[in-house]
């Protein structure tokens, strides 16, 4: 997936680590999503391809927020689930759909599945977690294309998946 010339939407983007990926492969604007007020990187605040769209629940996304159709959106999203946010994401793009999104089991699973301090270790719950979301992903009327173990493991030590989905 090349980002160059494309409307990008970074969701849960907290301090911009993935909206500053996108900048650095050539998207022509980032809007940065996130809950949260005060925590994107000023550098990336400053930039002016970057539309900074904070005290902003994703799940509610419209064209008011995002009044661009978009090419490419990445989710990073805490304390919520994917099946949350997928739709509302998915309706603001334009001819594709594109979305490379984490999957963190501990937001997926029910919490009796989830060990105390949030952290996932069983792989059968990994797998569980990684189903449940392309389970979201059919019932949106989108499409798996893959799934891999993010390099990055969360802050508590969590394996996280990265899945892209497209129309």
């Amino acid at each position: 997936v090349d980002p160059a010339g494309w409307i990008c939407a970074d969701v849960g983007c907290s301090t911009g680590g993935f909206t500053d990926c996108l900048l650095q492969h050539g998207a022509a604007r980032v809007y940065s999503v996130d809950v949260g007020y005060g925590v994107l990187d000023w550098t990336l605040r400053s930039d002016e391809r970057v539309v900074v769209r904070e005290r902003t629940n994703a799940r509610y996304l419209t064209e008011q927020e995002i009044p661009e159709p978009l090419d490419l959106g990445v989710i990073d999203a805490s304390f919520i689930s994917l099946h949350l946010l997928l739709e509302p994401l998915a309706a603001l793009f334009g001819q594709e759909v594109r979305i490379i999104s984490l999957v963190k089991p501990q937001f997926e699973l029910p919490r009796e599945q989830v060990a105390r301090g949030g952290v996932v270790r069983r792989r059968e719950l990994h797998a569980r977690a990684v189903a449940m979301v392309e389970e979201y992903v059919r019932g949106a009327g989108l499409r798996c294309r893959g799934v891999v173990e993010s390099p990055v493991r969360g802050a508590k030590g969590n394996l996280e998946f990265l899945m892209y989905i497209t129309s």
